[in-house]
């Protein structure tokens, strides 16, 4: 494939007027022949002006879907069964495509064995918000081989179909579990040493966070149960590190309060106080052993190492509770669902 053959890019988004414009001129920005890109953007029912600001552009094919639940999988599938390129490169509407790296992506695409190729995203502002700086940390993996990429990606066509594309019914966790079947089909992922987009999380609140840490939990389960029916490892040290430091603390500090209602005196106080100390222990773990591994590991310096330290031990929580809320609705058949009104997209900085 060292041709530069044609692409289609397919953008999804929900209520996403803000970042959406930014997004569709970073890929008709690229160093790539513009001829060869064919650009469909997916509307999950927006509200906003997103496909207002879509159809200003003639390039662009929109496609306006109106699902009662939004998933990230449906509006990619129904993006790309639009097209018949034989790549497919799939954006978040909140990134910005470096113009460089299409050449590069498709040039990876010569080895047949690789079925989908990333390189980096980057966060626009991590100095902005904490979260924004967290994000920008744990976006990115080793250069090489990987084990699953996230929304911004380059596949083979063929690849998606095999694969019947992404599961339409996950709110979370959709790409590595694609990521998982293409790799148990004999095809590699490959993260490539290059900029791939620049991403604007734009996370300015705890609840925010909270919300975000207990998708991302129950993205863990549900994964995890697939991977555990197909025999595999994978996001197993993962799950199991929510149930033990998450279930394991609320484990010590409900049976700590369930001693001082059977009574109370100065020994059950202690004994109740003793009983928390090590579901602490368990949940203050970074923080308390893994500055240094921190430091080493992501190129950072004590303080910013310490402020990591903090996010994964607290994280854990809202997993925990994703994660809880994952069986719970597999027990009653009632999954958790996405509603239109809550999906949008923001910016770090209002002038922009």
């Amino acid at each position: 494939m060292s041709h530069l053959s044609d692409i289609d890019c397919v953008l999804i988004g929900v209520n996403s007027s803000k970042t959406l414009g930014r997004c569709i001129d970073s890929v008709f920005a690229s160093d790539y022949p513009k001829e060869k890109i064919h650009l469909y953007y997916v509307d999950g029912g927006s509200k906003d002006r997103s496909i207002e600001v879509a159809k200003g552009y003639e390039s662009v094919t929109v496609i306006a879907i109106n699902p009662e639940y939004p998933t990230p999988g449906l509006g990619r599938n129904q993006g790309w069964k639009q097209g018949s390129s034989e790549l497919v490169h799939f954006l978040d509407s909140d990134t910005i495509l470096n113009p460089d790296w299409l050449k590069i992506a498709v040039k990876a695409m010569d080895e047949e064995e690789i079925g989908a190729v990333m390189g980096f995203r980057k966060e626009m502002h991590p100095e902005h918000t904490i979260y924004n700086w967290i994000g920008n940390i744990e976006w990115n993996g080793p250069v090489g081989e990987s084990s699953c990429f996230g929304g911004d990606v380059l596949m083979r066509r063929k690849v998606l179909e095999k694969m019947a594309g992404y599961d339409e019914l996950l709110v979370g966790g959709e790409d590595p579990e694609l990521s998982r079947r293409i790799i148990r089909a004999g095809w590699k992922i490959i993260r490539l040493d290059a900029l791939m987009t620049q991403h604007d999380l734009a996370m300015k609140t705890v609840r925010q966070y909270m919300a975000r840490a207990f998708r991302s939990g129950y993205g863990f389960a549900a994964v995890r149960k697939r991977e555990a029916e197909a025999g595999s490892d994978f996001w197993k040290y993962e799950f199991q590190k929510i149930v033990i430091k998450g279930g394991g603390f609320f484990f010590c500090l409900i049976f700590s309060l369930l001693i001082l209602l059977i009574h109370q005196s100065s020994a059950t106080i202690a004994l109740a106080l003793l009983t928390v100390v090590p579901g602490t222990a368990l949940l203050l773990n970074p923080r308390l052993f893994k500055v240094k591994k921190f430091m080493r590991e992501n190129n950072l310096n004590k303080k910013e190492a310490r402020t990591y330290a903090w996010h994964c031990s607290l994280v854990v929580i809202p997993q925990l509770f994703g994660l809880i809320r994952f069986y719970v609705g597999l027990i009653t058949n009632n999954p958790l669902k996405n509603k239109r009104n809550t999906l949008t997209t923001g910016l770090s900085v209002s002038e922009i």
